[in-house]
Parts: structure tokens; C-alpha cells; sequence
């Protein structure tokens, strides 16, 4: 996959693909060949309003002249996927960042996909990779009602009786446990949905024999399981734009963020919880104090880089690739 880019993007057309989801098909003004992705990848989108949200690319990979989102609408969300839904996109051009994949396929003999609900948007690709790979793969995919599950044709035709669908008003939630039970230990587990499925698919494969280690991709933040770093700055530390040539003081009620923004309008930036990862910069120097859900704990120790919503420095100063 490329590295990511920034462009100026049309929203070409946008048509409903579940209850209160709707999918957005993005291409070059002029036309032309967009940058390439795999499946996992997201982009970010700057709205009409100036907000930045991140959303997976759900499309085919082989499509190389637009790129597709999809959105739920999230009634007391932050306010992305309700002005998504509300504001007249089609005809209008949006900037566009990316793609950039943190939730990447890995080698495996085969594969489990959890999906609730939107989760099964960087689902979907993965699904029609592993298809066109001939790797086995099975797709559990939830809602509250049939109305709400996404994308059900194409993936029942995809992969016939390798897809479960569990809408919940009629069959209660998906048995997780008998599903990981039923999935060899050597097949890789990817899961995208709400934060309690997440976290009863986190526990079950803690208490696998052998433990498994699932593959999240969340849309709401977690707790990150690790006590406050000793040493953390609790107040006021400060903060070196290496690049830029800027040293500024981060408060104890503001995030790296937040000051960095006031020096470097364009950096990037969406969910501003720790959990998307767009905001990941390079940490040239000082010790970072890691406080978001994107880089696995064990990776923390030897982490090179951070995410500046929401984490903080365990050093006096801190030197940012910026």
C-alpha cells in the first residue's frame, strides 16, 4: 500500500446499504487512478464543517478509481456520521487523507471475522481477499434487527454457508464462544463491532487454551488496561516540533494536540479518544507515556511512536517528528 496522501476527492454518489447506513463512493475530480490500499485500511475525511473522522474503506481493492465508505448514523455520536447523513455530500468535493492500515491482514491458515453492526466495513475487503486467496475464512456478522445488517448479498453470495447472520431481535446474540470454540488455533481472529462484543471476544480468547490474540478494530475507545506510567507528567511538560523548530508547554488540562494544533493547523487528527490511531507521530526524543488503545501494551516499552490525543510524556520534554 502507498503512503498515505492528501487530496481534494468528489463524492460521486451515495445510496443506503442498511438502516441508517449509508455508503459513500469518493473519486478524483478529473478521474484517474487513486492511490492503492489492502484490506483493513481506512482514510480520513475532513467534513463540511471542518470535522475529521476516519472510516474504513469498504470497497474493492480492485476498484482502482474510487474509494467507498460506509456510515451509522450515530444519533448522540460526536457529530460526524450525523452531518454525513444530514448534509447534501453528493456533487461536493471532500479532503480526503489516506489510506492508512493499522488493522492489516496477517499470514494465517485461516480466518474468523466477527462483525456488529458497521464493523463489518473493514470486514467485507478481508472477506473478498481471502476469497480470491482460496484461504478458508468464516464471517459472523451481527445487528439489532435484519434491517441493520450491511452488505448481507453480497457476502451470502461471497461465501454461502461460511456467513452467519445473527439479526439480534430474532436470535439473540452470537454465540462468540462457540465460534472461537469451532475455529482451529492456528486461524487468525479479526473483530470490528461494539465495545462489549470486543471485550467478550478479548476475554474468550484470553481463556483459550492456547491463548489467542485477536485483532481489533474499534470505533469507540477502551480503557488501556495499564495503570498511569510512573513518572508520567501529571502537569505541564514540554514539547519540541523537532521539524518545525517550535518548543511550547503542554497544561495539565490539555492534550499534545490540542498545542500542537495551534502550530500546525493541518496535523492529523479524528477520533481525539486514542483509538483510531490518525494522529500516530513519530517520537524523536523523551519518553512517551502511552495512553491509548492502538499500540499493543507489550509494544509500548519499544514504541517509536505515539498517539498525541490523548497520551502524554513520562519525560520533562518531549521531541516530536513535526
Amino acid at each position: 500500500m502507498t503512503s498515505p496522501t492528501t487530496e481534494r476527492l468528489l463524492v460521486k454518489q451515495a445510496r443506503w446499504v442498511a438502516h441508517d447506513v449509508v455508503e459513500l463512493r469518493l473519486i478524483r475530480p478529473a478521474g484517474g487512478t487513486l492511490p492503492s490500499w489492502e484490506p483493513g485500511a481506512h482514510v480520513e475525511l475532513t467534513l463540511p464543517s471542518g470535522l475529521r473522522r476516519a472510516y474504513s474503506l469498504c470497497g474493492d481493492v480492485a476498484d482502482t478509481e474510487s474509494w467507498t465508505v460506509a456510515v451509522h448514523r450515530v444519533p448522540d455520536g460526536r457529530g460526524g456520521s450525523r452531518e454525513i447523513h444530514d448534509t447534501a455530500l453528493v456533487g461536493r468535493e471532500l479532503k480526503v487523507r489516506g489510506p492508512v492500515n493499522r488493522f492489516p491482514l496477517v499470514p494465517a491458515e485461516g480466518y474468523l471475522l466477527l462483525a456488529g453492526g458497521i464493523g463489518i466495513t473493514p470486514l467485507l475487503p478481508m472477506a473478498r481477499e481471502l476469497t480470491t486467496r482460496g484461504l478458508p475464512w468464516r464471517l459472523v456478522l451481527g445487528a439489532r434487527d435484519r434491517s441493520r445488517l450491511a452488505y448481507t448479498e453480497e457476502l451470502v453470495a461471497l461465501g454461502g454457508d461460511r456467513v452467519l447472520l445473527v439479526p439480534q431481535d430474532e436470535a439473540g446474540l452470537p454465540d462468540l464462544a462457540a465460534e472461537l470454540a469451532a475455529s482451529p488455533p492456528a486461524h487468525a481472529v479479526y473483530a470490528c463491532g461494539p465495545q462489549p462484543m470486543l471485550d467478550a471476544v478479548t476475554a474468550l480468547c484470553r481463556a483459550a487454551d492456547p491463548v489467542r490474540t485477536p485483532r481489533l478494530e474499534r470505533f469507540a475507545p477502551a480503557d488501556s488496561g495499564l495503570p498511569e506510567r510512573s513518572g508520567s507528567q501529571r502537569g505541564e511538560f514540554e514539547v519540541v516540533l523537532r521539524r518545525s523548530g517550535v518548543r511550547t508547554t503542554v497544561p495539565a488540562d490539555r492534550s499534545v494536540l490540542d498545542v500542537v494544533r495551534e502550530k500546525l493547523p493541518d496535523v492529523p487528527y479524528s477520533c481525539e479518544e486514542g483509538y483510531c490511531g490518525s494522529c500516530e507521530t513519530s517520537v524523536t526524543a523523551g519518553i512517551p507515556d502511552h495512553r491509548d488503545t492502538v499500540i499493543d501494551p507489550s509494544e509500548r516499552p519499544t514504541a517509536t511512536t505515539m498517539m498525541i490525543c490523548v497520551s502524554r510524556s513520562a519525560s520533562p520534554v518531549l521531541e516530536l517528528d513535526l
